[in-house]
């Protein structure tokens, strides 16, 4: 009865055997509905990062149906596992401290049921990352499906951005220049539909990247959340799911040294989030691949601003997909380092973007005319980042990008809180502000707290940019001269922990140099006199696991554990 099965599918060994286990294997299967023509059927697991406190997913039921509707189709059979969702908006201390979570939890789902292939769903800044990152480990065929952008915001005839219009009207709040009435009306027109942020934040980069690697269909990253194509790409993809465990193309085959070459060159010519360092980093590092911070400041240093985009340009995403999308801005990438890397739809990353037009030259600019000439991002390293920090220098002033100052320094978050406004704090528009114990281990977390505020009192002055450095990440949608990723970071006994008020501290953006102007022996004296305390953190078990395993910002926050390489552990044993 049962030599209908497919035996090279992976769930086979799961259904097509004549034994006691498999009888009850197909026996729960029919209790769900499944019949006997479902068996020896590609299954294809559909990993749902959705929940009801995830504000940029909530179309994901819907996009869901779609892709189910294209994996029945093409023959296979869907199977929804929802997965942790992480909300960038209201998940504390930091959707980043779950990242690896996610990576881990989309792993074993992958690793324990039977299924052949997968569609991954993400969107939202750390889902994106995380499912690649355990499907990259588990290595069966799998296809990214971006959420898609939320559309522009709209306030007074003005349209606003995510996160970078709302710290841009807070410090116009702060200085008492907004009123009360002005900011909500702000708060209900920056976010009107489902989605991800439509600056070029954190969630359109890592879709962006998540195309560029060759993860997802051909200009599915700049597709509208909302847009009837979305719903099209999401069905397309579910067919698409099928046709990779048939062809047998898994993510190690397209995750490769060249498509993560190509990934960091759209980095750079999007302008995007800082936070994709850590995360292409970690997806390296998963992959066996050599991916050090300079590979990413040589990239940079040839690679044009093309995309005028928030925060570095003027638009939102709406406004790049009207200008052609994101195949018209990989496209007219001057020198994409590997065209010829293939793709999870079977062609080359060139041929998916070949003869992609661009229809609004200011928004997606050519190398003739860019946003900024390269280098969007900086590495730099020096006394106080042994191990290497960045700076998003588009994002920056460019008169701070050289520049000394006094250290003011918070030991952490709640002493920022508690004294950055005061009128008291001894600080100038040349100050250098520096908060500690906001890294992976000192929060936990690695927060984006990056963004440090500027004083109440300075910004009631009129200084709207001053050098801020810390250990944490800032939001891919802020601004401003911040050093971020400082590493090793305060918590672990970094050079960072030893800074105190008062000490000069000398940033040379062209020279890629971070260093702190103190004599060497009063540094040793620092730190014999401060050894590192206890931790004050409650932690619950989760944190206990991230403190003690995860690695340092330079090495992309994963788990020290987290090394096989992408299908190497062994699958489970069926008896």
């Amino acid at each position: 009865m049962h030599n209908h099965h497919k035996k090279n599918l992976r769930s086979a060994r799961w259904f097509a055997a004549d034994d006691l286990r498999s009888f009850g294997h197909r026996s729960r299967a029919k209790q769900m509905g499944w019949d006997d023509g479902d068996f020896g059927k590609p299954v294809i697991a559909v990993i749902n990062t959705w929940n009801e406190l995830n504000t940029c997913h909530t179309h994901f039921p819907e996009r869901v149906s779609d892709i189910k509707r294209g994996i029945v189709e093409a023959g296979g059979v869907p199977a929804e596992l929802p997965a942790l969702s992480l909300g960038e908006q209201l998940m504390k201390p930091s959707a980043m401290m779950y990242r690896n979570f996610l990576a881990l939890e989309t792993e074993e789902l992958l690793r324990a049921y039977p299924v052949d292939g997968a569609v991954l769903l993400g969107g939202c800044d750390k889902t994106t990352p995380g499912v690649l990152m355990g499907a990259l480990s588990a290595n069966l065929p799998a296809i990214y499906v971006p959420a898609g952008a939320m559309l522009r915001g709209h306030w007074r005839g003005r349209t606003l951005g995510s996160g970078t219009d709302v710290w841009k009207h807070w410090a116009d709040r702060q200085a008492g220049e907004l009123s009360e009435c002005a900011w909500r009306g702000i708060e209900g027109g920056i976010a009107r539909t489902p989605g991800t942020c439509m600056t070029m934040g954190t969630a359109a980069t890592m879709m962006l990247l998540a195309e560029a690697l060759g993860m997802s269909l051909p200009g599915a990253a700049s597709l509208p959340a909302v847009d009837a194509e979305h719903r099209r790409m999401a069905r397309a993809a579910g067919v698409r799911a099928v046709r990779l465990v048939r062809d047998d193309i898994r993510p190690a085959d397209i995750i490769t040294a060249a498509a993560l070459e190509n990934a960091v060159c759209a980095l750079m010519a999007a302008g995007g989030s800082t936070n994709a360092i850590i995360h292409l980093t970690a997806l390296a590092r998963r992959a066996g691949i050599e991916l050090p911070l300079e590979r990413f400041e040589e990239i940079a240093a040839q690679t044009p601003l093309l995309a005028n985009l928030k925060p570095s340009g003027e638009y939102v995403m709406e406004d790049l997909h009207r200008a052609g999308g994101s195949r018209a801005l990989l496209a007219h990438i001057p020198q994409l380092p590997h065209p010829a890397a293939p793709t999870v739809n079977g062609k080359t990353l060139g041929d998916n973007i070949a003869g992609a037009e661009v229809f609004d030259a200011d928004v997606i600019r050519d190398a003739g005319h860019p946003v900024q000439d390269s280098g969007s991002l900086a590495v730099l390293r020096g006394s106080l980042a042994p191990d290497g920090c960045v700076i998003k220098t588009a994002a920056a002033d460019r008169r701070l990008w050289q520049h000394k100052g006094a250290a003011v320094v918070f030991e952490n978050a709640a002493d920022l809180k508690a004294r950055i406004d005061s009128p008291d704090l001894a600080v100038s528009a040349e100050s250098v502000l520096v908060l500690k114990n906001a890294g992976p281990v000192g929060a936990p977390g690695m927060p984006e707290w990056g963004q440090l505020p500027i004083p109440k009192k300075l910004l009631q002055a009129g200084v709207r940019d001053m050098v801020r450095l810390s250990d944490a990440r800032m939001s891919g949608t802020s601004y401003g001269a911040c050093v971020l990723h400082i590493a090793p970071e305060a918590a672990v006994g970094g050079p960072l922990s030893l800074v105190q008020d008062g000490d000069l501290i000398e940033l040379n953006v062209p020279g890629r140099e971070l260093n702190l102007l103190v004599a060497a022996d009063e540094l040793t004296r620092r730190r014999a006199a401060s050894a590192p305390g206890a931790s004050a953190h409650r932690l619950s078990a989760y944190g206990w696991l991230y403190t003690q395993h995860v690695t340092q910002a330079n090495l992309g926050c994963d788990f020290d554990f987290a090394t096989n390489t992408p299908g190497s552990a062994d699958e489970p044993a069926i008896f």
